[in-house]
């Protein structure tokens, strides 16, 4: 298996943008109830909303960390939890177990790119065999 520095770099990406959304989507209700952002804990700049930003750098990082690799597992993973963190921040809004699923989406993101660290940096050191 071809391991490129590209890989390592999305898999930080990922990590960071998947912990950066868990966070905000932790603290925004907080911070709503004494500010004047009132019921939306949402943060808006201009019509975008940050969880449209924390889809396209989880995208971005997803796509690169998969890019050329041969583990089926891990790209299915990483590729999943996309889908279910996106699909559960644009529909959030309609019922609470969206938000529940998007906390879900954002681990598994999380395993998904530390699991592909493993097999890109780790295994090939022990010499172990995984693809």
């Amino acid at each position: 298996m071809k391991i490129s520095h590209s890989h390592n770099k999305a898999d930080y990406v990922g990590i960071l943008g998947s912990l950066l959304c868990i966070v905000h989507c932790l603290a925004m209700p907080v911070l709503a109830l004494g500010s004047a952002f009132g019921h939306d804990h949402h943060l808006h700049v201009g019509f975008l909303s940050l969880d449209y930003l924390f889809i396209l750098i989880n995208a971005a990082a997803v796509y690169f960390a998969t890019r050329n690799h041969r583990s089926v597992f891990v790209n299915v993973l990483l590729w999943s939890a996309l889908v279910l963190f996106a699909v559960s921040l644009i529909f959030e809004e309609r019922n609470a177990v969206f938000q529940w699923l998007g906390y879900l989406g954002s681990a598994l993101l999380i395993t998904g790119h530390l699991i592909n660290l493993y097999i890109c940096q780790i295994a090939p050191q022990t010499k172990l065999k995984v693809s």
